[in-house]
Formats: C-alpha cells, structure tokens, sequence
C-alpha cells in the first residue's frame, strides 16, 4: 500500500518490472539512478520526477521525453500514460498517488505555510520562513512530506510532527497540517515585476515583489557565475569554474544538471519568476534579464 503522505508514481519499466518513484528520483543509465535503464540510447541522469504544486511530474533533465509523439520537456504524470525516452523505450504510468495534505508551520505573527525541502524560521524583525539553511535563523526545518526534522538554536535535531509545538523566546510556533491543494495555492507576484539579482558566490538573493528567494552553496555559484559572464556561457565552462577542470567530463555533466534542477526548484519554490535562467539545446546557459531588473555583483 502506497504512503498517504508521500507522492509516489508507479512506473512499467521497459523490461516488465515496477518501480515505485517519489519527488527527486532519478531514471538514467546511473548505477545510483532509482529507475536505472541499461541503454545506450538513454542518457546517465535522463529525468527526474519532481512534485510541483499538488502534481507530480517527469522533467527531462539531459535526455529528451516524447508523449504521443511529441516532444516535451516535462509533463504531468497520469495513469495509462505512455513517455518515450527513445526510440523503443518507453515507460507506462501505473498508478500516481498525492498525499491529501502536507505539513505546515503556524504561530504568532505567522500565517499557516507548508514546508518544503530545507526552510529556516527567523523571528526578528518579525516571524517569517525563508528557503534554505541559514546559520544565523531561529530555527531549521528539513524534509519532505511524511518525515520531517527540526534544529532550535543549537539544540540536538528532532522529528518534527503535526501537532508539535516550538517556543522560542516568547512566540510559540505548531506544525500543522495544510490540504495540499491550499498548499499549492502559495503567494506569487505578477511575471512582469521587476527582478533585483544580489550576488555573493556562495550566496544570491532574487528579490521580486514582496518575495526573496535566498540561494547558498552550488545554486547561488552556478547563479553568481552567470552575473559575472554577463551573457550566454557553455555549461562545461561554467561547470568547470564551480568544480575544477579536473573532473570526468560525464561525472562533470551530472553534476550541473542537478545544481541547474536545483537552482530552478528554489526559484519556483520561492515564487519568482522561473525564466530566469534559461538553457539552449546547444549547451549554452544564460541569465535573461528584462527591463526594470537590477544585478548587483558583490564578488
């Protein structure tokens, strides 16, 4: 029986067997892939499953997916679907299952919010959850659906539960339990506000509107790097000049379709505009800025 609080997909693989995949698998020729495929028509990190909003869905990553003859990018997954990874090889949705709720976090000050991957709690000037880990913030939640942990301060991590109850200082904060349609309905602003770009290296803010998407380590590098190109730039280049030149090129190409998923992620995640960054079929990575946006370079 499926968990009722994680979203899993059930997918026919090209020889008959089932596998049952959730939010960041990946299916490739990878030995560490979770729906490994042994063929040379598939590429290493192919796609990846991925939970946007209240749909899980498969986006290509360094191979192509065809439905019904066409070429997508990423599609919602529904049961009796049939995606082609290549000439001859293909997969079948079995079943897709969606929890009916996710886990929040409410309190004073604080309005009910799901959590998503790694979130920090900051209550000064005012309670508010920012993406990602931050050193300095109040609290650090980290997770994914059914199973979710909690650092205060510097206390011992715990599990953290609907039901739990945090108190720092003089606010007290619970987990909660949000219907995932509420959930998917978080804040937004208009794709036509202008974007401000603060880029440190290892640390990047998107302002845009009312919300901040705070980046750290490999993503805010990979951003960082495409502010200091100031244009169009090869992913090997780029790679490179975040790992070294030294490394495998395949190992190397893994890697920086993972930091690219990853830095896209954050920006939908964090409700700003998702074309920021945009990649051609040739390779090339560029940061697409319109009129009204701002990059600051703090390097």
């Amino acid at each position: 029986m499926l968990a009722a609080m994680r979203s899993v997909v059930v997918i026919r693989n090209p020889q008959g067997g089932i596998a049952e995949l959730g939010h960041g698998d990946l299916i490739g020729r990878l030995g560490r892939a979770e729906l490994r495929i042994d063929d040379p028509r598939v590429s290493e990190a192919h796609a990846m499953v991925s939970l946007r909003a209240e749909t899980l869905k498969l986006v290509a990553l360094r191979g192509r997916l065809k439905v019904e003859g066409r070429p997508v990018s990423e599609v919602v997954l529904a049961v009796g679907q049939v995606i082609e990874l290549a000439s001859g090889v293909e997969l079948r949705i079995e079943d897709v299952v969606t929890p009916e709720e996710v886990l929040g976090l409410e309190g004073e000050g604080l309005p009910r919010q799901p959590l998503h991957g790694v979130v920090s709690l900051f209550t000064l000037p005012r309670p508010r959850l920012e993406p990602g880990f931050h050193a300095q913030a109040d609290a650090t939640f980290w997770g994914e659906e059914a199973s979710w942990r909690v650092a205060v301060g510097g206390q011992p991590a715990r599990d953290f539960a609907a039901g739990d109850r945090l108190q720092i200082g003089d606010l007290a904060f619970r987990a909660v339990l949000i219907p995932l349609a509420q959930a998917a309905s978080s804040p937004t602003v208009s794709a036509a506000a202008p974007v401000r770009i603060v880029a440190s290296y290892d640390t990047a803010q998107i302002h845009q509107g009312g919300l901040v998407c705070m980046l750290a380590g490999v993503p805010a590098r990979l951003l960082s790097e495409l502010v200091a190109f100031k244009g169009p730039a090869a992913w090997e280049v780029l790679a490179q000049e975040i790992w070294g030149a030294a490394a495998e090129r395949d190992a190397l190409r893994t890697r920086f379709d993972m930091a690219l998923s990853r830095l896209r992620k954050r920006f939908r995640d964090s409700g700003v505009r998702g074309d920021l960054v945009v990649m051609s079929g040739t390779g090339q990575i560029e940061l697409v800025l319109r009129d009204g946006d701002v990059v600051e370079d703090c390097m």
